[in-house]
C-alpha cells in the first residue's frame, strides 16, 4: 500500500467515526477541530476491535494529531487537486 493509499483508507475510517460522532453528538459540529479529534482518538481506542484487521493496522499508532490533520485536511484538497 502505498503512503497516499494509506492516508486515504486511513481519511475513510476518520470521516466513518466522524459521523458516528456527530449523530451520536450533535453538539459537535460546533466543537474546534482538536476536541473532535480527541473524541475520534478515543472512540478508535474504544472501538478497535469493530475495524478490520488492514484497518486496525492503519489506526493503531494514529495520534490526535494525525487525526486533526486529517480532519483539517478536506478544505485544502479540493485546493490542490
Amino acid at each position: 500500500m502505498t503512503e497516499q493509499n494509506a492516508s486515504d483508507e486511513k481519511r475513510k475510517i476518520i470521516n466513518r467515526f466522524l459521523m458516528t460522532l456527530t449523530k451520536e453528538q450533535p453538539q459537535m459540529y460546533y466543537a474546534t477541530t482538536s476536541e473532535i479529534a480527541r473524541s475520534i482518538h478515543r472512540m478508535i481506542k474504544e472501538h478497535t476491535n469493530r475495524l478490520s484487521v488492514e484497518e486496525q493496522a492503519l489506526v493503531r499508532r494514529m495520534t490526535t494529531e494525525e487525526i486533526e490533520g486529517l480532519l483539517g485536511f478536506h478544505s485544502r484538497k479540493n485546493n490542490v487537486e
